[in-house]
């Protein structure tokens, strides 16, 4: 066992021992003593102590103190009563404190113990209950907002865990205080009990046992068992003060004499009213002028040198700031922080940050969470952190979208305004100053709030700045969320699988595959819009295939047939005939007659008059689709979907393209087209 260990543990033993065994006098002055001490520690290491959970152990060291204190009351008052010498600490106490005067010391011992009662435990009791009761109402709050920091890149995974750690054990700390109170305020009411029955039993003794006359039994028998009181109660009083210390510390973090002392004198202008008003009351007042008007002088002097101080230190600070600031700019290792790229950063201007600023009641942090929130589910990746940022070289409410510091996508917002949408059946139009919507270039109205309902009572929708970004930013993490796909992302994606599914992992990676063709299987997936939340299905075909060709868009659309069920169900609502487009034999064969092989992959080598005269075809019958106010959908043979997908994405971008293996046999399709050459 630790040495700490043992000390404990015979400190509780010998707790225990005095409840059982009487000890001798001097035996227990060596215990009254060091009880003495053990309170002034703990009342001074409250004090200073710098934070609140410094102490987590506090409860705990009350209930032990606590039991201490009463097996000394007890083995003092076998020696009271049995030998009538409890030793000298108890008879110095009765006789010193008292001033050899009974009835002084009884009023002393009253005005401690009602101290000790209706002020101090009172006191330290309803803090701690309060306390302990808003510490875990604010944990949920607490909880979102290291969220809300770990989402916006404000603070790392580790902080935040840390920051939980340190939340979950401030509830747990001040939920014990709330009962630990009760054990001092229990002890003091202990002590008076004891202190009535050695009062009644000294006398008892000492008249019966002893032959004394019951003045002086009273006397002696009452002075003693003051003095136990006394020794039991000053200590009880330390330890009651230093709980009442420790609940009602304002500041977690900071040294306990200077932070007081800085806020009680810390004000110049306060301490010039006092020393003034001091003066006064000493000059025109009968109190005594020496000591008031030298008193005033001195807060007056006090107040000067503090005003002095504080000029210094601000002189002091801008300076050490300017340096700070130079030695930055010197520092050459600080260029290697401009290399890091963000993977989505939100630029605002000036005019935009009450959106994101939380104290002037902004929500776009919460937005970019439940973004993260929404993608995740919708698709199965979990987005990089997207870091918020005002830019003073936009305009005031322009904002724009970076992808890996690159510009992709830019909107502009009336902060008082809301923007009203014609969803294609209003008639009746209403004034505003005319846009357009910045996610799908959409024409739309900019409106005032006193316009909103009646826009609303139209049909227009109505969406506010903070939703027009959030779904502009969506979209755009949407069209290119297969580059922001990183390897060290498929790892932990990996990682997460594994935890469920070794085996499957394990056959798979690095065996077969590695994480770089796993990667771009994914990113095939995700750039067509397909969710890789069904991570077990896409190993298991990977698995099944990989061994036969690691060609990545090969097994990709084994992968897609794998998880035919979803795109059915994405593209094709049940119960209901969908209209597409089916491709004309003669292309897909020309088209898989074009392909050419590579060590690098496959590529389409298409005669460039061809490839016009197919992209005029489904420019026809995607316009076609669009005016029946369909999804442009285009079925092709398994073989070919994704060398026609390559061919028709850089123009069409939102063009659907499927295999006739990804449909479900539950869909019910009507051909309305075809595309030819």
């Amino acid at each position: 066992m630790k040495r700490a260990d043992l000390a404990i543990a015979l400190y509780i033993l010998t707790a225990i021992a005095m409840l059982i065994v009487t000890i001798p006098s001097g035996i227990l002055d060596i215990f009254l003593a060091f009880n003495i001490a053990i309170s002034f520690t703990i009342l001074f290491s409250c004090m200073f102590v710098k934070e609140v959970l410094d102490m987590a152990f506090y409860p705990t060291m009350l209930l032990f103190t606590t039991i201490f204190r009463i097996a000394l009351n007890v083995s003092s008052t076998k020696l009271i009563l049995g030998t009538g010498d409890p030793g000298n600490v108890v008879a110095t106490f009765g006789e010193f404190v008292g001033g050899g005067d009974l009835i002084i010391g009884i009023i002393v011992f009253i005005i401690l113990i009602m101290i000790q009662f209706m002020v101090i435990n009172k006191g330290s009791e309803r803090v701690a209950e309060v306390t302990a009761r808003f510490t875990l109402d604010a944990m949920p709050g607490k909880q979102m907002a290291i969220d809300a920091d770990l989402n916006t890149g404000a603070i790392t995974d580790a902080e935040a865990k840390r920051r939980r750690d340190k939340i979950q054990q401030e509830s747990s700390f001040f939920g014990s205080m709330d009962g630990a109170v009760k054990y001092v305020k229990g002890d003091a009411t202990a002590g008076l009990v004891i202190t009535v029955v050695n009062i009644v039993g000294g006398i008892a003794m000492g008249v019966l046992r002893q032959g004394m006359d019951i003045s002086g039994a009273l006397e002696k028998y009452t002075i003693l068992t003051i003095g136990d009181g006394l020794v039991s109660q000053i200590p009880s009083l330390l330890i009651s003060l230093a709980t009442g210390i420790l609940v009602t510390k304002g500041s977690k973090e900071a040294d306990f004499g200077s932070v007081l002392i800085g806020q009680l004198f810390g004000i110049p202008k306060v301490l010039y009213i006092v020393g003034i008003a001091l003066a006064v009351l000493g000059l025109v007042t009968p109190l005594n002028t020496i000591i008031f008007v030298g008193m005033g002088m001195a807060f007056v002097m006090a107040a000067r040198m503090i005003e002095s101080t504080i000029e210094t230190a601000k002189i002091e600070s801008e300076t050490d700031m300017d340096e700070i600031a130079a030695d930055e700019i010197r520092q050459p290792e600080n260029v290697n922080s401009l290399l890091q790229v963000d993977p989505i950063e939100l630029e605002f201007g000036y005019g935009i940050i009450p959106l994101a600023d939380v104290n002037q009641g902004g929500d776009l942090l919460d937005r970019v969470v439940m973004i993260r929130r929404q993608v995740a589910l919708e698709l199965g990746m979990v987005v990089p952190i997207i870091r918020l940022r005002d830019n003073i070289q936009l305009n005031p409410n322009q904002y724009i979208i970076k992808i890996k510091g690159i510009q992709v996508s830019e909107g502009e917002i009336l902060f008082d305004h809301y923007m009203a949408m014609n969803p294609g059946f209003v008639e009746e139009e209403i004034a505003g100053i005319p846009t357009f919507e910045p996610s799908f270039h959409l024409p739309a109205i900019w409106i005032t709030e006193g316009q909103r309902e009646r826009a609303e009572s139209l049909g227009y929708t109505v969406v506010d700045p903070p939703s027009i970004i959030a779904t502009h930013l969506t979209e755009v993490i949407r069209q290119h969320v297969a580059e922001l796909l990183s390897r060290q992302d498929v790892q932990n994606l990996v990682n997460n699988l594994k935890d469920t599914n070794p085996a499957l992992v394990e056959e798979l990676i690095p065996k077969t595959l590695g994480i770089g063709e796993v990667q771009k299987v994914l990113q095939n997936l995700l750039r067509e819009g397909i969710s890789i939340r069904d991570l077990l299905t896409i190993f298991e075909t990977l698995a099944d295939y990989a061994s036969t060709s690691r060609d990545t868009d090969i097994l990709t659309e084994y992968v897609r047939q794998s998880l035919k069920r979803a795109i059915s169900s994405k593209y094709f609502p049940p119960r209901e005939t969908t209209s597409v487009v089916t491709l004309d034999p003669v292309v897909e064969q020309d088209i898989m007659k074009s392909v050419k092989q590579t060590e690098q992959g496959a590529y389409l080598a298409l005669d460039p008059e061809k490839s016009r005269a197919i992209l005029k075809s489904v420019e026809t019958e995607v316009k076609k689709m669009e005016n029946m106010g369909r999804n442009p959908i285009v079925i092709t043979s398994p073989i070919v979907r994704i060398y026609f997908k390559r061919l028709t994405e850089e123009y069409y971008r939102d063009l659907i393209v499927v295999s006739y293996n990804e449909i479900g046999s539950d869909v019910e399709l009507q051909s309305v087209g075809m595309i030819t050459a």
